[in-house]
């Protein structure tokens, strides 16, 4: 009797220590996964460590302003297509080719968003044809300008003054604002021809503020 109770409890102790050695085991390999990152694929970003968990986050997308498709000013009967362009090789802002459409900087702020955007057009076409920008010099402070988007959706703009710069002066500051609120200055040329180098002496900028 004595002898079958003690092969009872060596059996029992024999179960508890191997139940004993293989939950270490399984707490040791618990341990070693748990270690692994883990890369989650979501948007490319930097990466964000949470508990091991390598996952990037996630990049936020600037919401900008729909991209300007006319330009509109009552007070001149202008009703133009805008267009875009950039930096002309010699590093001035490009211009519409014919005398009806106007052109919208695209390296810049859209019209409408904080910034000055800059939209330039023509004056004195050749052989008299009229030009989209040629009673620009006409318009006063108040005035109304105003932009339809390729939504739809219109943004109207009111003159604060106009300014005549040589064609040597600094104009940086038609590009640049810094007061946090939203521009359109429109651009043209002013003064006298030159055949030589085919361009005029003076440029028109008239500076408009967000209605």
């Amino acid at each position: 009797m004595e002898s079958k109770k003690i092969s009872r409890q060596a059996l029992l102790s024999i179960s508890v220590l191997g139940l004993a050695i293989f939950s270490a085991i399984l707490f040791y390999f618990y341990q070693q996964n748990v270690n692994i990152p883990i890369e989650v694929q979501v948007q490319s970003g930097p990466p964000l460590f949470v508990k091991n968990i390598v996952a990037p986050l996630p990049v936020l997308k600037e919401v900008r302003s729909p991209l300007p498709a006319r330009l509109k000013i009552p007070k001149l009967n202008v009703d133009a297509v805008v267009l875009s362009v950039g930096l002309t090789k010699d590093g001035a802002m490009g211009v519409p080719e014919g005398p009806t459409d106007v052109a919208w900087f695209d390296l810049g702020s859209r019209p409408g968003e904080k910034g000055s955007a800059v939209i330039a057009g023509h004056f004195g076409w050749k052989n008299n044809i009229p030009a989209v920008f040629d009673s620009l010099g006409t318009l006063k402070k108040g005035d109304l300008v105003s932009i339809e988007d390729e939504t739809g959706t219109t943004t109207t703009f009111v003159v604060r003054e106009l300014r005549t710069y040589g064609e040597n002066q600094d104009a940086s500051d038609v590009f640049d604002s810094n007061d946090g609120k939203a521009h359109l200055n429109l651009v043209t040329c002013q003064g006298i021809w030159n055949k030589n180098k085919k361009s005029y002496s003076q440029r028109l900028v008239v500076f408009t503020d967000k209605k």
